[in-house]
């Protein structure tokens, strides 16, 4: 992280840095100094989440995006497949500031187009209808299982709305607020991290104000352990079978 502070300054280059997103920890008084220089550097973090399996809790990144969105200078970047990533990486390098970019270990399923465009503070509604009941957000890994819960859901007569924030910071609040609104104030947000300080949270920060708006969130809440990476989804209640549970739950509340 140094060395691409170093190597940033005065603008001489486009400086990316990448490691385990858990190790980004260890340098976290020298992201926030870069902060305080008004540095321009981008740090990829990899191996985030229960998802990364076996690796276990020491490599699993669960802390990061609380970490990053304090940083006032950052912009955070959570792609969701290949195309996504590589939109991320070019905004990131036109971006000022520090740009975070959380990628997922494991292999997923390529969402958008190669030509689907992306911008800063922009989400993406990728599943919708006009008769959906509950918007669900999720990014990453546990995007992938919102969608799979919406086929499930479908597949019983129940439509709910999917949403990939791209960016966490900034958010695109006005989006969220919007099919909050389209699906009777009801949010489900999933994410592989914990509770404090991320996805969930930053949902709530931006409808805070917003009467009517019930958000309910599905995150990592304790230490986990090591396990097959699906395992681990369903162990820590952040699968797509947590996901069609919540929904259910919503109803009958």
């Amino acid at each position: 992280v140094s060395v691409a502070i170093g190597c940033a300054t005065r603008d001489r280059t486009v400086a990316f840095a990448s490691t385990f997103a858990a190790f980004l920890s260890r340098a976290y008084d020298h992201i926030r100094m870069a902060a305080v220089s008004e540095s321009n550097i981008n740090l990829a973090g990899s191996h985030c989440g229960v998802s990364i399996g076996e690796d276990g809790p020491s490599q699993m990144a669960l802390e990061d995006i609380a970490m990053f969105r304090a940083i006032p200078t950052c912009t955070v970047f959570y792609p969701s497949d290949g195309v996504s990533a590589e939109r991320s990486v070019e905004l990131a390098a036109n971006t000022k500031g520090i740009c975070f970019i959380r990628i997922t270990r494991p292999e997923l399923k390529v969402i958008y187009d190669p030509d689907e465009k992306f911008e800063v503070g922009v989400a993406k509604v990728v599943r919708q209808s006009y008769s959906d009941k509950v918007t669900v957000i999720g990014a990453g890994v546990t995007l992938h299982e919102a969608l799979a819960a919406a086929d499930q859901l479908a597949s019983e007569g129940v439509n709910i709305r999917v949403i990939d924030p791209f960016t966490i910071k900034p958010l695109d609040a006005a989006t969220i607020v919007s099919s909050a609104r389209i699906t009777g104030g009801r949010i489900i947000t999933v994410e592989d991290h914990y509770r404090e300080g991320g996805l969930g949270e930053a949902v709530l920060s931006a409808v805070g104000e917003e009467p009517g708006i019930v958000v309910t969130r599905l995150a990592v809440n304790r230490i986990p352990r090591s396990g097959k990476p699906q395992e681990l989804l369903d162990l820590y209640g952040i699968s797509a079978k947590h996901i069609v549970d919540s929904v259910r739950q919503t109803f009958a509340n």
